[in-house]
């Protein structure tokens, strides 16, 4: 993730910014825009095959890729309002497939309230998908603002996106087959629960990159450590991982995140924020606590696995072989 953010900021060095642009880049999960005294939220993402999402279901996979894209909006404090995007379908979709798949992208929008504006369509070899949304800020909230003492929290459960993957590379094994037809991974849309952290958060990312580096990001802007126990894993994840004889930890260090909100609060709000989350039925998990340090430490199954020195990135291995061998070799050390 930082040769990423090295040649990210390479690029953005060239280009000009205007005062209107309220946010620093990376510090927020979309970019709080003031045109012409009107605040507005701004997000775009792109998702293909290399993102590892089974396809065999085109609803989902239509209703996931709008979720996704609209998570930066929800961990900014905002409401999604506009959306558009450029949809390149592949050969391969037949006019079924791309209705039930626009018909995901419509469901999607439906329940958060949003409205599509526009767009730009094409067809290809293999699909490619770039969402953009414009939200409403309730009151914006950044990957900054954790301090040492706050207690840290996630919706939802570890290891939807990274089990996605798994299911999708291994799709050949007559177990993961099994395990796949039984699971369909559908993201969370986290509405809801945002309006509710925004009240309370100090600091809110989403775990579109994996809970690890969700909570890198948090430590390394915020300059402070974290210590983190307890996960929530997704039952189907732990299955996986007994079907490959694999510790659960890599579902929380792989990259293909489940979209979830990770947040900090403080600890004299921490009363007040489980009651209400009660009454609305919301889940979510206590997962840690920010550190004053530097240091960056997992407790599980009686391990202290210390994640300072950790600098894995998919996007540096060719092959997604070489970036799993390289997981298991730092969680053997």
């Amino acid at each position: 993730m930082a040769r990423e953010k090295e040649i990210i900021q390479q690029i953005l060095n060239k280009i000009p910014r205007g005062k209107g642009h309220l946010t620093n880049f990376f510090e927020s999960d979309a970019e709080l825009i003031d045109f012409s005294g009107v605040k507005i939220l701004f997000t775009t993402d792109e998702f293909s095959k290399e993102d590892l999402f089974r396809d065999d279901d085109p609803f989902t996979l239509g209703w996931n890729v709008v979720v996704c894209t609209m998570s930066d909006i929800l961990a900014s404090g905002g409401t999604p309002r506009f959306y558009a995007h450029s949809m390149q379908v592949s050969t391969s979709w037949s006019t079924k497939y791309i209705g039930d798949f626009s018909t995901g992208i419509s469901s999607a929008l439906k329940s958060a309230g949003g409205v599509f504006i526009g767009g730009d369509f094409g067809v290809a070899d293999s699909w490619h998908y770039t969402g953009i949304c414009l939200g409403e800020p309730i009151k914006h909230l950044s990957r900054k603002g954790a301090l040492p003492g706050d207690i840290i929290f996630m919706t939802g459960e570890v290891g939807a996106g990274n089990l996605e993957a798994a299911l999708s590379i291994y799709a050949d094994n007559r177990s993961v087959q099994e395990l796949s037809n039984k699971y369909k991974t559908s993201f969370k849309l986290r509405l809801n629960e945002s309006a509710l952290i925004n009240q309370f958060a100090t600091s809110c990312i989403d775990t579109s990159d994996g809970v690890l580096n969700a909570l890198n990001s948090i430590a390394d802007i915020n300059k402070v450590g974290y210590e983190v126990s307890d996960l929530p894993y997704l039952t189907e994840s732990l299955l996986a991982c007994q079907l490959f004889s694999k510790p659960p930890t890599l579902f929380f260090m792989g990259e293909c995140g489940e979209y979830e909100l990770l947040f900090t609060i403080k600890k004299r709000d921490i009363k007040e924020f489980l009651l209400q989350a009660e009454d609305r039925n919301f889940r979510v998990s206590r997962i840690g606590e920010v550190k004053a340090d530097t240091g960056k430490v997992l407790i599980e199954d009686n391990r202290v696995i210390n994640f300072d020195a950790f600098n894995i990135s998919a996007r540096s291995y060719r092959d997604i072989g070489e970036y799993l061998e390289a997981l298991f070799k730092f969680l053997e050390q």
